[in-house]
């Protein structure tokens, strides 16, 4: 009688691991596929799908079928704001002098960036204004592409498993558009965006690495769109790139995992 009693539990708990691992690999799943896969009752589906996603193992698009939930969206390395703020500045004064233009950090927040800070060209009279504790769309931000880069599309569709968030500016309107963007922001190394975050805004950016392998941040150049040039995206590229080796250098000597 007591192996009865325990082989239930033990069934169930069968039936979800085996519900987490269709989900993760990209299967999106109605009440009624879930019980179809299971063979069991819609109602212990359900029971279940309910149960994984209020862990973060699952989640509920707009069309109400399950996918993959937030757990397994890779998390950004363990560095808070204010230290990444304090140990970026000097990087961004360099990278600043170098281009002469609006420099900024930010993070992924989500499917959001959020500006950490930045150092605005205030010697020039037409310049892109700092953000600081902002947010946005990473898919409409040059550092925001960049980061989304560092993911795989399967961890992209997992973070968009709603839809892309509406922004007024935004140049993409569909997640398969999306991805295919990001393949060449990863062959490039860069991300760009051209009046997409704002009008008359453009940017350039690269993420930004833990020594023990993830994507921390993301370090970006805004330039008013009447002054960007496609011919001068290799000089910003390279002050990007020393800036990003700068700041992966003390963050490797400064942050521990």
């Amino acid at each position: 009688m007591s192996e009865l009693r325990d082989a239930a539990p033990l069934q169930s708990v069968d039936r979800a691991l085996h519900l987490t691992l269709v989900l993760r690999e990209g299967r999106r799943l109605s009440v009624q596929e879930a019980s179809d896969l299971l063979g069991t009752a819609p109602s212990t589906a359900h029971r279940l799908l309910s149960a994984l996603a209020q862990r973060g193992f699952a989640a509920q698009d707009r069309e109400r079928r399950y996918v993959a939930g937030p757990v397994f969206v890779p998390q950004p390395a363990p560095v808070n704001a204010g230290q990444l703020r304090r140990l970026a500045y000097p990087v961004l004064e360099d990278l600043h002098e170098r281009l002469g233009e609006t420099v900024q950090v930010m993070v992924l927040k989500g499917s959001n960036i959020l500006f950490v800070d930045g150092i605005e060209a205030v010697e020039r009279s037409l310049r892109v204004g700092m953000r600081l504790g902002d947010e946005m769309p990473a898919y409409c931000s040059a550092g925001g592409k960049a980061l989304l880069a560092d993911m795989g599309n399967v961890d992209v569709e997992h973070l968009y498993r709603g839809g892309l968030t509406p922004w007024p500016t935004a140049r993409f309107e569909t997640l398969s558009a999306l991805k295919r963007h990001l393949a060449t922001v990863r062959r490039l190394g860069y991300g760009t965006s051209v009046e997409e975050t704002e009008q008359g805004v453009c940017g350039v950016g690269v993420s930004v690495h833990a020594a023990a392998g993830g994507t921390i941040a993301a370090v970006t150049t805004a330039v008013p769109s009447v002054r960007f040039r496609r011919q001068d995206i290799p000089r910003y590229f390279e002050g990007l790139v020393a800036a990003r080796a700068e700041l992966e250098r003390v963050l490797a000597e400064n942050v521990t995992a």
